[in-house]
């Protein structure tokens, strides 16, 4: 290998391969989820809060696998996916479903409440509504992310909204940023996806989508740092065409900026697609200048 290459945000070459093979070479008996933790630690590969990003290390480890480039070894267990084989919260008290269906003035002002930090005892009712009425179902979010539950002025729920990890490439966006590979790597954590937003079915109440999203997109870099340390100057999100008109997107100001090519993360090296529906691109802009922000030169990620 006589070139570093950029994967998972880091640049890999023969220097970071050979401590990788002698890694493996030297501890035959670890597992995966071992080997993950101790690269990050190896390599101080952190967050801005100072969290080992091993979820990350575990990502570079499969992709370096499926190029052949080094070997893992075999899989001892499942992914520990703490949702993976988690039980579906109940909705206990059960959730009345009486019909909702006035302007919106009579039910402000909302209340939104961000659940992320563990714990928080309204977070199980956040992800039995999510699983139980979002048409994606839920599991659970990957890396950094944060959740809003929204409640009328009268205590009832009437929304949900989660955002996670923005898409690692998408076109359109990546045109419309003007990124290249390397710089969207360097930046991609100063985005985030609106990947999951619920207006629960039995509420009928004109405007309420899109002033939720408009209320919500005024607070999330603000909760971000908070949470992670950097802002966010940026927020996607995916439209399924044969399902929605993304109309609550367009009046709370997003702009529509393409469509994804039907790929998904599990898309081979090799060029072995799955089929998916194609979405619409959505973006929001943060701040007037965030172009210029997701595309500033940084640091490289190396030590």
């Amino acid at each position: 290998m006589n070139e570093r290459e950029l994967i998972q945000g880091r640049r890999i070459g023969a220097q970071e391969l050979a401590q990788l093979k002698e890694l493996l070479a030297a501890q035959p008996g670890w597992s995966r989820w071992r080997l993950s933790r101790e690269l990050a630690r190896l390599w101080d590969w952190r967050t801005a809060t100072g969290q080992l990003k091993d979820m990350a290390a575990r990502t570079l480890l499969l992709k370096l696998e499926r190029r052949g480039w080094i070997g893992l070894p075999p899989r001892r267990w499942a992914s520990p996916n703490r949702m993976r084989h988690k039980q579906v919260p109940r909705l206990d008290p059960p959730l009345t479903e009486a019909l909702l269906q006035r302007p919106l003035a009579d039910l402000l002002p909302l209340s939104f409440i961000e659940l992320s930090t563990s714990p928080h005892p309204q977070r199980a009712l956040f992800e039995g509504l999510l699983h139980r009425y979002h048409y994606l179902s839920y599991r659970s979010p990957v890396g950094e992310n944060l959740q809003y539950l929204v409640r009328e002025r009268g205590g009832r729920p009437v929304a949900c909204l989660l955002f996670g990890a923005a898409a690692w490439q998408c076109a359109d966006r990546d045109r419309y940023i003007g990124w290249d590979a390397a710089t969207r790597a360097a930046h991609l954590a100063l985005l985030t996806n609106n990947t999951r937003f619920l207006v629960l079915p039995w509420v009928r109440v004109p405007a309420l989508a899109s002033y939720v999203l408009s209320r919500v997109s005024r607070r999330v870099s603000a909760d971000w740092q908070r949470k992670y340390g950097h802002p966010i100057y940026l927020l996607e999100t995916f439209v399924q065409r044969d399902r929605f008109a993304g109309t609550a997107y367009q009046a709370a100001n997003w702009r529509r900026v393409g469509q994804t090519q039907g790929r998904t993360r599990q898309d081979s090296p090799q060029g072995k697609r799955q089929q998916v529906a194609r979405k619409e691109v959505y973006l929001y802009p943060l701040h007037p200048r965030f172009a210029q922000r997701l595309r500033a030169p940084q640091p490289t990620a190396n030590p």
